[in-house]
């Protein structure tokens, strides 16, 4: 009797009882990081990069908006200062005029760092007494570091010199300022999770087109190793649609360099080397087409297979005698 007086308590109890709270995000919370902001004068691309030792970084720290700037929001970390600081920029703010406006409304200044930079390059940092040492910013040319507790006050410092050196793409500087960082220790806790967002200069209305890279290591032993190999698949990938953009105006050589330079970051890539052999048969080169068919399916028999099955939408032409030209290439 006692058993079934249990039952009929369990049954009859509100499901409240037993379920978990719904979960949500904070709207607050702790990011001590490095980051850096720049813009690329040359190609006016903006962007933004950061490493810490808490999971998920990409969701809070990091900011950016083709054709208005980009933001970093970090030690005790107000996220609304990402948005809001796009914001005041789209609407014809300066960056420092931006991050000075949310600073003058915040109660809690002081425990923040952030960095803003437009897209003209007008840029400004704000690392408050509060912020856990060693803690603080340099500002430069077309660029901002920051940096909260880190094992030394030589991160930021280190980070500006090496942003400043390296030549090349604005991701490639991005991330030399990241290891820049690391090798002088960087966060005092150690790594976990990585992000780096570089945005068009100019806004077209493509958001595809107009963010760059938009790229997040989550929660990693490694994250600034996983987060260059990232950037650098990427990298393969925007050749490999320059490639695609000279196919659609039947532009040969344009589609063989876009693949060439997309396979010389991954050379065993097979669906670089599909697509690439694709391509040339639309394009009506069909004994150029077959070596790049061959490494595809050199490297699974998935790919001899995908070839039909492209006629349907039109990838492939509606030739018999084409298709199983490419099937039967000997993978050796």
């Amino acid at each position: 009797m006692k058993l079934a007086i249990v039952m009929v308590g369990v049954l009859i109890a509100p499901i409240s009882a037993f379920s978990q709270p719904a979960l949500s995000r904070p709207t607050k919370r702790l990011a001590h990081t490095y980051s850096i902001v720049a813009r690329d004068p040359e190609t006016g691309q903006i962007g933004v990069a950061v490493q810490t030792h808490v999971p998920f970084v990409g969701a809070d720290v990091p900011w950016a908006e083709a054709g208005v700037g980009a933001v970093a929001t970090q030690s005790m970390i107000e996220p609304s200062y990402g948005p809001l600081g796009l914001q005041l920029m789209k609407a014809g703010k300066s960056a420092p005029l931006a991050l000075k406006a949310l600073l003058a409304g915040d109660e809690e200044a002081e425990t923040r760092q952030v960095a803003m930079i437009d897209a003209e390059g007008r840029v400004d940092a704000f690392t408050g007494k509060k912020c856990i040492e060693a803690a603080g910013h340099h500002v430069g040319k077309n660029f901002s570091v920051q940096a909260n507790l880190m094992v030394s006050d030589k991160v930021w410092p280190a980070m500006a010199k090496a942003f400043e050196n390296e030549r090349g793409e604005l991701a490639l500087r991005l991330l030399a300022a990241l290891d820049a960082a690391q090798k002088e220790g960087g966060d005092l806790r150690g790594k976990q999770s990585a992000a780096l967002i570089v945005v068009a200069g100019k806004a077209t209305g493509n958001f595809f087109k107009d963010r760059v890279f938009d790229i997040r290591v989550d929660e990693s032993a490694e994250p600034l190793k996983e987060l260059r190999r990232l950037v650098h698949v990427q990298r393969a990938q925007h050749f490999a649609d320059m490639a695609w953009e000279a196919s659609d105006k039947k532009d040969v050589d344009g589609v063989n360099r876009g693949f060439a330079e997309a396979r010389k970051i991954l050379p065993d890539d097979a669906e670089l080397a599909f697509w690439h052999g694709v391509l040339l048969v639309k394009l009506e080169r069909l004994d150029d087409a077959l070596p790049h068919f061959r490494f595809a399916f050199s490297k699974g028999k998935n790919w001899r297979d995908l070839a039909p099955r492209l006629v349907k939408p039109g990838l492939l032409p509606d030739k018999p005698e084409t298709i199983q030209r490419i099937r039967d290439l000997q993978d050796n």
